[in-house]
């Protein structure tokens, strides 16, 4: 361990100012910079890069990283005293400040690369733009909520795309389909043909199909000659299948319209056995827990980040049935929890690398 002397208090002190700074998709400048002042503060290299990311560079063993934007919502930040010790309120305590938090302490205190990306709750840019610009390193640790002792292993990918239609404008007696009817006539066919695809309703939601109008725009044009649909879809997809099948049988259900598809994101299921979820499992067991593999239903920047290749888990501080809820908030005796294991992981994944990279020795 090379504890570069972050503190306890100086720890909760970066989680409770980036929750305290509103840091939306697109709106997250203002919490970077704190970032880039923490490292700075701790005497590590650190840069935005050409999209906004927040890059700590050092050792490439490990690479920690985690999201600095949140989802849009006001929840007014404090800290409340329980029996079980303090809680802070706040949106992004959990999804996912309190994981980027941990993360950058963490690569402050072990000396192991830190990178901050942008946009995961919308397009991934960020974490897009990481994987396109630097070298993989040697194993990744991805900054999600899965609780003090859990670690996650798998992630759904995901197949968005924009439907439309227009049809002529008519009076609304006439037996003829409207764009409207059009689109929810196709969207029950399209969701129909892709459930054979996944489990049935006996298997978990991991290993199903989950297809999602997510918005819906209809009515007459603005020059009153026609109807227009406009659906917005999402497909959810287990490692059991893939975007190009889900797309074929959903285009296939088109009588009308047309769809617009939106690069897919692929599923990532890594084995227990790596040695990112070997060495997460050990730190775990390290501070008194018993650590349990997770399965995400949604998607993340590790279905980015496994493109690289390399073995990688996620792991961070948080209940994730809290992600987005009106209701956010994080035990900071977890997030105290959390560093430490973080730290305990990346020391063990160092000398792992180490071991394996340095010279027989006659």
């Amino acid at each position: 361990m090379t504890d570069q002397g972050v503190s306890q208090p100086a720890a909760r002190e970066l989680l409770i100012d980036l929750v305290e700074i509103p840091s939306p998709s697109g709106e997250e400048d203002a919490a970077a910079e704190r970032l880039v002042e923490f490292f700075e503060t701790h005497d590590r290299e650190v840069f935005r890069d050409d999209v906004g990311n927040v890059r700590a560079p050092a050792d490439d063993a490990v690479l920690v990283t985690s999201h600095i934007d949140t989802v849009p919502g006001d929840i007014p930040v404090k800290i409340e005293s329980t029996d079980e010790g303090d809680v802070l309120w706040g949106r992004g305590s959990v999804d996912a400040t309190g994981p980027l938090a941990a993360m950058a302490v963490a690569a402050v205190r072990t000396g192991v690369s830190f990178a901050g990306v942008i946009r995961e709750e919308v397009d991934s840019r960020g974490a897009t733009h990481l994987v396109e610009t630097r070298e993989p390193p040697e194993t990744v640790i991805n900054g999600e909520p899965s609780g003090a002792d859990g670690i996650a292993l798998g992630y759904r990918g995901m197949l968005s795309g924009t439907y439309v239609a227009t049809s002529e404008s008519g009076h609304t007696s006439r037996p003829e389909p409207n764009a409207i009817e059009q689109a929810l006539s196709w969207w029950q066919r399209a969701e129909a043909a892709v459930e054979e695809l996944g489990g049935d309703e006996y298997d978990p939601v991991f290993e199903q199909i989950t297809a999602k109008p997510v918005g819906i725009d209809g009515g007459t044009s603005a020059d009153g000659l026609s109807v227009e649909t406009v659906m917005d879809v999402e497909f959810r997809i287990p490692p059991s299948t893939d975007a190009e099948t889900i797309r074929e049988r959903a285009d296939g259900a088109l009588d009308t319209g047309t769809i617009r598809w939106n690069d897919p994101v692929p599923p990532v299921m890594q084995s227990p056995r790596t040695p990112v979820a070997r060495a997460l499992r050990g730190a775990i067991r390290a501070g008194g827990e018993d650590p349990r593999l997770l399965r995400k239903t949604g998607t993340s920047d590790m279905n980015i980040y496994a493109t690289w290749g390399q073995p990688m888990a996620t792991y961070g501080p948080g209940d994730s049935n809290l992600d987005h809820a009106p209701n956010e908030h994080l035990s900071l005796a977890e997030y105290d929890q959390s560093v430490a294991v973080l730290e305990r992981a990346c020391d063990r994944l160092i000398e792992a690398v180490t071991t394996t990279t340095s010279p027989t020795q006659e």
